[in-house]
This record gives C-alpha cells, sequence and structure tokens, in this order.
C-alpha cells in the first residue's frame, strides 16, 4: 500500500479569478501575512518517503523522526549476504529483505554507506543452520511485493511473501513493532546483530527468557570502506550501537550462532563480520533468535530502545520516550504529530497535488539530519571514543555531516528554519574537533572522523550558521579552532593515506598551499588540487565574512585575500580552472571534460564554482556577457535543447554538488531570467514524484534542500552568508514561520506551470529591483511580492550597480 494521495488545496479565501490577476498585476501587498492565514493542513501526509528511493537517491522509506538516532527500515539483498541493493540498504527494485534494520544515513553515495545495524528479521520456519552461513541471502530472507508495503513519516509497514509482516513506528531513540506470523508455522525473530552494511569489528547478543529480553550491540563504523579510492583507510572501527528489546509474550525457542555454526538452546554469542566483501567476509557473523508459538495469538510486540552510551542508555532511552503499554498506533500518532510540527515551518498555498507532496517530501528528507547520538540523560560517545555529557545550553549532541555535500544548501535551510538545532549541531561539530585533536573532519559519521570528499566544509558551515543569526554556540571558540586549522600546518596534511578519496589531512600541505598560494596537484596530498583549491577559497572566504562579523579585521583582510586564490588555478588561455604543479606548469594535456585535479567532477562543472566571486570569474572570462553565453552552453545542447539531466561530462550535472549553484549565478551575470527559467526546467523535470523523484543521491537532504529553496524562489548566494537569490516561486504563496521572529512571507499569486520568469518584486512592499537580498530578510524576516508573467522581464534586476557579488 502507497501513502494516501494528498487532499487538494484550497484557495485563498473567494476571490474571483479577476481579482486575483488584479493583484497580481499590481505587485499587491504579500499573502498571506502569516502563517495563521495558510490553511490548516497536515503535510505529513503529503509525503512519500519512498521518493528517492530509486535512481541512485540512496534515500530509505523506514520509520524516522526529525534528527532522530533511529531509523527502522528495511536491509535488501540481492543474494549476497555482504551487500545490499543500495547504498543504504534499499533499492525500490530490489524486492527482497533479510532484515529490518535501525540505524540508517539518508542518501549517502558510498555503496554500502553506512550503518543498517542489528537487521531484526520476522522468518517463518525453523532455524535449522547459521543464518550468516546463508551466504546468499536464500533461506533466512523474504521477498515483498510494494503492494504490501506502505511508508509514512514515523512509521513503516510491511508483508512478506513468507507471511509474515511488521508494522514499525520510532520516538526519536526508540520504538515499537507489531509482528505478525502465520498461525500455523513456526514463528522466529532472528537478531542479526553482526550484519551492518559494512560489516562489523564484534558483535554480541544476550537472550534472557525470563524477562522476555533480547539485548546487545554492534562494535562498526567504516563509512565508505569500500570504497577504492581511498576507502582502504577506513576500514575501522568508532561506534557501538547498543539495543535492548523486550516482548509482550514468552519465548517458546531461542539460540545463537556464531559463523556457520547453530546452537539452539543457548542464551548469547559474540563475533563480527570484518569489514571485508564477497567471499573474504561471507560466512562470518553472530546473533540469536526467539520463537512464539503463534497458534491463539498470531502478533507480537516488541519495544526496542537504542544507545551509543550503554546498554543502560538503550533501556533508559525507551522508558523516557515511549509508555509501557504504548501500541504502534500511538507512537505512530505521536511521530506523524512531530513531523507535522516539523514540517509547518513552512506552509505552502495551492500547486498541482504531485508538486506538493514532492515539495513536503523534500523537506522531509532536508530536515532528517543531522541525527541525535546523545541519549536522553545528555551523555554521548565521543570522537576521542569516551563518554562526554552534554555541557550547560547544549540541547542535544548531533552527528552525521556530509560536509561537502551539505554546506551548498542544507545547512543554509537548517539555520533558516530550525536555528537552534542550527547551533547545537554547531557546537556538536566544535565537540567533536575539540575531542579530535582540534581536527575539524569533512564527513563526520557518529562518532567517525572519516575524512571522506575534500576542502574544509566545517569553516563554511559554521560561517554560514554566524551570518544567518545562529548564536547558541561558542561561536567564539569555532571560529579561533577553524582559523587554526586554517592556518597552522598539521602532520595529516603530508599523508597520503585513504587519498585521493578520504584523504585524513582536512587543510592539505598548508604550508605549500599558503606559499604557492593553490593546492599543487602533484604535492598536496589531496584528491584534487584544483578541486581542492577552489574548496578553500570558498571556504576562506566564508572565514573572511565571519571575521569581518565578529570585528575580527586582520582575520577578516587575510581570509579575503586567500578567497581569491582561486585565480591561481584560472588558466586564462583554457578559460577553464585547471589543475597546477608545484612547479608553476599547468597540468597537461588538458580537457575539460577531464576529471583530473578534480573530485567528482570535471573542469566544466567545477569551472563555475566560484560563488564567492561570481563577478571576478565573469572578468576573468571577458566579461558578463561572454560569461552569460558559456552558461547558456553549460545548461543547453548545440542545438539549443535542454542539457540539465546530466551524463554529459562537458555540461550541467544535477546529480553531485560542485554544480548545482551554476543555475542561479545568472542573477549576478545580470540575466536573471535565464535563472528562472533554468531552475524551472530544472525542477520540472529532474525532481518528482515516485521511487525516481530525486535527480541522484540526496546526500543527507543536500539535494532535497535544493529543490526547497528553488520551489520558494530563493536561493543561498555563496557559504558565510545570509543573503539570497531571487528566482521564481512555483507557488502562490509561502510562509517560512519562525516561532520568536518576524515570518518571511512569500506571495506569487500568478505562480503556475507557464508563468515562470519574474516581472516585478517589493520587499516589505516596496519595489526591489535586484536579483537578490541582503542579510536582513534571512535574519528579521520581511515579505517578498512577485509578479509572474510568461514571458522574460529582460531588465528587472540588471543595473550592475545592483548585481550580486
Amino acid at each position: 500500500m502507497r501513502p494516501p494521495r494528498p487532499r487538494t488545496a484550497r484557495r485563498f479565501g473567494t476571490r474571483s479569478a479577476t481579482a486575483v490577476l488584479a493583484t497580481a498585476l499590481a505587485v499587491a501587498a504579500p499573502l498571506p501575512a502569516t502563517a495563521a492565514d495558510l490553511p490548516t493542513e497536515r503535510p505529513s501526509a503529503l509525503v512519500d518517503p519512498l521518493i528517492g528511493s530509486a535512481n541512485g537517491g540512496n534515500t530509505y522509506p523506514g520509520a524516522t523522526l526529525p534528527y532522530g538516532m533511529i531509523a527502522w527500515s528495511p536491509t535488501s539483498t540481492t543474494g549476497d549476504q555482504t551487500s545490499t541493493g543500495a547504498a543504504n540498504g534499499y533499492q525500490y527494485d530490489t524486492t527482497r529483505i533479510r532484515g529490518l534494520s535501525l540505524t540508517h544515513v539518508n542518501g549517502a553515495g558510498c555503496n554500502p554507506g553506512a550503518a543498517g545495524d542489528v537487521p531484526i528479521m520476522p522468518f517463518v520456519g525453523e532455524v535449522t543452520s547459521s543464518p550468516s552461513a546463508d551466504t546468499k541471502d536464500t533461506v533466512y530472507a523474504a521477498d515483498f511485493s510494494h503492494a504490501d508495503e506502505r511508508a509514512v513519516p514515523g512509521r513503516y509497514t510491511l508483508g512478506l511473501k513468507s507471511g509474515a509482516g511488521a508494522d514499525l513506528a520510532v520516538s526519536k531513540r526508540a520504538g515499537v513493532a507489531d509482528f505478525t506470523f502465520p498461525s500455523d508455522r513456526p514463528a522466529n525473530l532472528l537478531f542479526r546483530v553482526s550484519n551492518s552494511l559494512n560489516g562489523s569489528e564484534n558483535a554480541h547478543v544476550d537472550i534472557d527468557a525470563a524477562h522476555r529480553k533480547v539485548s546487545g550491540w554492534v562494535l562498526t563504523g567504516a563509512f565508505c570502506g569500500r570504497r577504492a579510492n581511498g576507502g582502504v583507510n577506513n576500514r575501522k572501527s568508532y561506534y557501538k550501537l547498543y539495543f535492548s528489546a523486550s516482548f509482550d509474550r514468552a519465548f517458546s525457542s531461542v539460540g545463537t550462532w556464531k559463523d556457520g555454526t547453530l546452537s539452539p538452546g543457548s542464551t548469547t554469542a559474540s563475533g563480527g563480520e570484518g569489514y571485508a566483501t564477497g567471499a573474504d567476509r561471507a560466512g562470518r557473523g553472530s546473533g540469536g533468535w526467539v520463537g512464539f508459538d503463534t497458534s491463539s495469538d498470531n502478533d507480537v510486540h516488541m519495544r526496542l530502545g537504542i544507545s551509543y552510551v550503554s546498554l543502560d542508555g538503550a533501556e533508559a532511552n525507551l522508558r523516557e520516550e515511549i509508555e509501557p503499554h504504548a501500541s504502534v498506533a500511538d507512537v505512530a500518532g505521536a511521530g506523524a504529530r512531530a513531523w507535522d510540527r516539523e514540517l509547518n515551518t513552512v506552509r505552502i498555498e495551492g500547486g498541482s497535488a504531485a508538486r506538493r507532496q514532492t515539495f513536503y517530501t523534500a523537506l522531509y528528507h532536508s530536515l532528517m539530519q543531522p541525527n541525535l547520538i546523545s541519549d536522553t540523560d545528555g551523555r554521548y560517545w565521543g570522537m576521542d571514543q569516551a563518554v562526554h555529557r552534554l555541557a550547560r545550553g547544549q540541547r542535544a549532541q548531533y552527528s552525521n555531516f556530509s560536509g561537502w555535500d551539505q554546506y551548498r544548501a542544507q545547512i543554509q535551510l537548517l539555520a533558516l528554519l530550525k536555528p537552534t538545532v542550527a547551533g547545537d549541531f554547531a557546537q556538536s561539530l566544535y565537540n567533536f574537533a575539540r575531542q579530535n585533536g582540534g581536527v575539524w573532519d569533512r564527513w563526520v559519521h557518529i562518532s567517525g572522523a572519516t575524512h571522506v570528499m575534500t576542502g574544509d566544509p566545517s569553516a563554511a558551515t559554521l560561517a554560514t550558521f554566524y551570518a544567518m543569526g545562529v548564536r547558541n554556540f561558542d561561536y567564539e571558540g569555532a571560529f579561533d579552532s577553524l582559523v587554526r586549522q586554517a592556518t597552522v600546518p598539521h602532520s595529516d596534511g603530508l599523508s597520503d593515506a585513504g587519498c585521493p578519496g578520504q584523504c585524513v589531512g582536512q587543510r592539505p600541505n598548508l604550508a605549500q598551499y599558503l606559499s604557492s598560494h593553490y593546492a599543487a596537484q602533484d604535492a598536496c596530498h589531496c584528491w584534487g588540487g584544483a578541486a581542492e583549491t577552489l574548496e578553500d577559497a570558498v571556504a576562506d572566504s566564508a572565514l573572511a565574512k565571519w571575521a569581518q562579523l565578529l570585528g575580527r579585521e586582520s582575520e577578516a583582510k587575510a581570509f579575503a585575500e586567500r578567497a581569491a586564490y582561486w585565480r591561481n588555478v584560472f588558466n586564462p588561455e583554457t578559460g577553464h580552472i585547471q589543475a597546477r604543479k608545484l612547479d608553476g606548469s599547468w597540468v597537461t594535456p588538458f580537457n575539460p571534460a577531464s576529471d583530473v585535479g578534480f573530485a567528482q567532477g570535471t573542469s566544466a562543472t567545477y569551472t563555475w564554482m566560484v560563488p564567492q566571486d561570481v563577478q571576478g570569474l565573469a572578468q576573468a572570462m571577458g566579461g558578463r556577457g561572454v560569461a552569460a553565453g558559456r552558461l547558456d552552453g553549460f545548461f543547453h545542447k548545440a542545438d539549443g535543447s535542454w542539457s540539465v539531466r546530466g551524463g554529459d561530462p562537458l555540461r550541467y550535472d544535477p546529480t553531485n554538488e560542485p554544480g548545482i549553484h551554476a543555475p542561479w549565478l545568472y542573477n549576478a551575470l545580470g540575466q536573471p531570467w535565464k535563472t528562472q527559467a533554468t531552475v524551472r526546467q530544472i525542477v520540472d523535470t529532474v525532481y518528482g514524484t515516485g521511487p525516481s523523484g530525486l535527480p541522484g543521491n540526496d546526500d543527507l537532504g543536500t539535494m532535497s534542500a535544493w529543490y526547497v529553496f528553488s520551489a520558494l524562489g530563493l536561493y543561498p548566494q555563496t557559504p558565510g552568508s545570509a543573503s539570497l537569490l531571487l528566482g521564481a516561486p512555483v507557488f502562490p504563496a509561502a510562509v517560512v514561520d519562525r516561532p520568536g521572529r518576524r515570518d518571511i512571507t512569500i506571495s506569487a499569486p500568478a505562480a503556475d506551470d507557464t508563468h515562470v520568469y519574474v516581472d516585478a518584486v517589493r520587499l516589505d512592499g516596496r519595489p526591489h529591483q535586484k536579483s537578490w537580498t541582503d542579510a536582513r530578510l534571512t535574519r528579521a524576516g520581511g515579505s517578498l511580492t512577485f509578479r509572474l508573467t510568461e514571458q522574460p522581464n529582460t531588465r528587472w534586476a540588471t543595473d550592475p550597480a545592483g548585481l550580486p557579488n
């Protein structure tokens, strides 16, 4: 079963179409004035968690809450117990599972990505052999049909062809489940404690029949550990997940297994799988099972808590969050209300049912993370592999920071909608850095520094938080720490461990960078010298802006100068960003379709990755007109047709982050109508409903956040800034509801499928002739009113004196 179809939205009041048109032509005062003026609607009912579960989106459909620790979702199999159908355990076209796992990460690109801890499998039949010995998942797995699957925010239900079924609902750190079985066949639950997506170093299970409990843990980690370009360096453990499950009935049988040995009647077992794959790992691992007599009652109710600190922590989290006799429906109802509160931070009016579903699902995916790792008592497992407690003023310790991805859109949306969460997240990252010898990792998973990707995204992220008004973190201490990372070389920066994809140096070969003013391809100890230079220039620009806001003039001046280092990898002869050697020569032969010197992208894409200085980039290209013409060729084929779906190394790729800001560059080039047309083309053709509704890896909400911003007619101008670029909204009205601060209201009465261009804008009721807004709208709120047309207005917001950057 699929989620219910969204209800048709109400229109504003009872005004006639003529009155609406008159309002649009006059660019009248914004409608609505407050969030209370929008119709009451449950946005959680519009979310389809299955969007992005195909086409490489790597989302998962299972039960989770905003920023939750637990994410209870299927682990699928294609016939290899050491792999799944997709990076995060679920791929829509793979309809066989080997368990329902307790943790997941939204949209990570490595396959397997991370987590997928403790798959729990309802199994119909006698357990007669070790499930770890079932290396092809032929026995202890089951097929299903999507007709028997239902995913809604906070709840997941699945019927298996074996006759078993599962109905799951969660709080932030705990969950409840009803497992159903045929009444005339053996009913068992398998706890596959060692079978995390990446494997495990060790795992343990205990069965307490007297108290009807199963508990245990898995020691694991290894995010991107199977990656070919540096992953072997990351095959290591950095967290334990503890779980404790209790049942409403006695066990009729118990047993455990380790590797190929089955031990009926045993109540304890230990053993990991290692971090290899295929035959090198197959057949290893441990777990346990409990059986039930379902002849007279075929429903088994389970309550479960998890923790990264201890078994006691898991049990306390369950006690604190879920009432003793709460049903799945009770917990699911609370979860739906939690999601409604979160999703109601953006209220939209109008638009088709499909567009509304796409929007709220994108918002849902954007607000899945960061993820809690602290228990209800404030304890959490730190990056120094020790237990810590939250300091006074911090509400939660968060993790799962896909920095290279998220700093471009997701963290701006988080700061805009949930500044308190953003502040706790900023403090969390600073806590990790202090526990990690002052090093800020660019891709943090639970309590592990994984080093994945390139650049210094923490600087860009925290500077952006501060610029957007987030203050509930130690911003002075964090700033000083990030400045030190950017100015004092670290021994890790000379290591090639993990390179190219997971280089341990967070500012690789910083001494060379500070001397040469670019990252040398043959000496940088990084993924790609050109990409590293661009990333560091963006980070340094953000630090400069942060320093300016803090009144730190010397740091502001120094980092502003470093923000221009991108010029040192722009080759005026080729007109492209290009890798350079230590001796100053360019890496040749050069091809703009090549990825030499870059990370997950080509020169054609990275050449546009200078959001902090678009005017300088345009000047280097020969002027704004020349740059705009080149940008036209980035989004169109030679015959003029659109090329925005990816697959061409010379053109726009919507599936990866280095170029996702490029559609918005036309604003700075004085041709904002092309931003409006290009963004609408992407919104209409690349995103949508159904499992293939995302263009590629969601990357912890990044691609979804791009859609949310774009649908609202807004986009972050550059990291470290609170300025927003303006496009054409797709909904007639929207409100960003921010308790304690003035709302941001957006009115575009003519918005529909054909009115894709901006004819005029009013900001707080006054004519606005710029294609961007400064920090005042983001920090203090306000109103934007758009007059939209079917034809481009090539005069609005084109005055060179008013262009962004």
